[in-house]
């Protein structure tokens, strides 16, 4: 074996072992505020989805852009049906979507967030996402742990609602209980 092959060869093995429990590590916090905020979305009575706290609202915002910032290419994102582009829009969306409708969509981001986390060929640190306006400009890694921030911000959100509303509101999630 030539030299410079051995070289990449090792590179490869070291890259391996420090990537692959980072890839773990950050999923089982992504996944955990995923988690989270499900629970939330969960718990939430039927009497208190659509009040003037908008418990549904900070759920479809928060998953809405969980989606978007999931989509290597931005200016390519589409959400899935029946959601709109309400959110870039500022506007209201068309119908008050339900409890099902937006633990679908959680479902599905987390199946978009699993796909990139598994994605051999995405390095976490060179990959860059930029949005459509060019104001935010970051490498995957750093995406994927301010969308983390964003879910866990929102899920505290909508837990404190649960807690003033119902005096009581979803344990805490350490970790994800779904594997990588």
């Amino acid at each position: 074996m030539n030299e410079h092959l051995l070289i990449m060869v090792k590179k490869q093995k070291v890259s391996n072992t420090i990537i692959k429990p980072l890839q773990e590590s950050v999923w089982n916090q992504f996944g955990a505020s995923l988690e989270a905020l499900q629970n939330a979305i969960k718990l939430c009575p039927d009497q208190n989805w659509d009040t003037e706290k908008r418990f549904w609202i900070q759920a479809y915002h928060c998953l809405f852009f969980t989606d978007y910032y999931l989509t290597l290419d931005a200016a390519a994102f589409v959400p899935p049906p029946p959601f709109t582009y309400s959110e870039f829009e500022d506007q209201m969306p068309d119908h008050i979507y339900s409890k099902e409708e937006l633990l679908t969509y959680l479902h599905y981001c987390r199946g978009k967030a699993k796909d990139i986390f598994l994605n051999a060929n995405i390095d976490l640190q060179e990959t860059r996402w930029k949005n459509t306006s060019g104001s935010m400009d970051y490498s995957l890694l750093e995406l994927l742990l301010y969308n983390m921030r964003h879910i866990q911000h929102h899920a505290a959100q909508l837990n404190l609602i649960l807690r003033q509303d119902i005096q009581d509101a979803p344990n805490w999630v350490s970790r994800a209980t779904q594997p990588l």
